[in-house]
């Protein structure tokens, strides 16, 4: 895939809204092109996975994965973000990846955009600021997958 292919794929994605032009140029240079059957797990929970993706097409499970069976807390489409904690932290994965059909994606290394922050303080802000707005996003996504699952339960305990 081409430079140009690359900045064109990453100008759409909404994500990056906002960013000034030589910023979402710089992003498009680090940017590399992925592709992933059905049913593949990108990342395990607990996991250490450098990566950070932009969706471009394709559905992505977020899933909490103990033995024995995994239980789906979201559902990622064209446009969404996945892997947040790769750009913050070099710990664990919060949860599993799972590709639900073909999946393509931009990937961008931890490291790299770390370093991208470093250096241009003011994209550093602004990219920090989008990825709490995801954090935020899966805690609630998390939340409700939580009440949906327990409260009739809790209800008929009287709870």
């Amino acid at each position: 895939m081409t430079a140009g292919t690359l900045l064109t794929l990453l100008e759409r994605q909404p994500f990056v809204e906002g960013f000034k032009p030589h910023q979402i140029a710089a992003l498009a240079a680090l940017a590399k092109e992925v592709r992933f059957k059905s049913d593949h797990v990108i990342f395990r929970e607990g996991e250490e996975c450098s990566e950070f993706y932009l969706i471009i097409s394709g559905l992505v499970a977020l899933e909490i994965a103990p033995p024995g069976q995994a239980f789906r807390v979201d559902t990622l489409s064209a446009g969404d973000e996945l892997g947040w904690s790769s750009v913050l932290m070099a710990q664990g994965k919060y949860f599993q990846a799972r590709t639900l059909d073909d999946v393509q994606a931009l990937l961008f290394e931890g490291p790299d955009l770390r370093a991208m922050c470093e250096a241009d303080t003011a994209f550093g802000y602004a990219l920090m600021l989008r990825l709490l707005g995801v954090v935020a996003q899966r805690l609630q996504a998390t939340r409700l997958q939580v009440l949906d699952t327990f409260w009739p339960v809790a209800k008929r305990a009287g709870a």
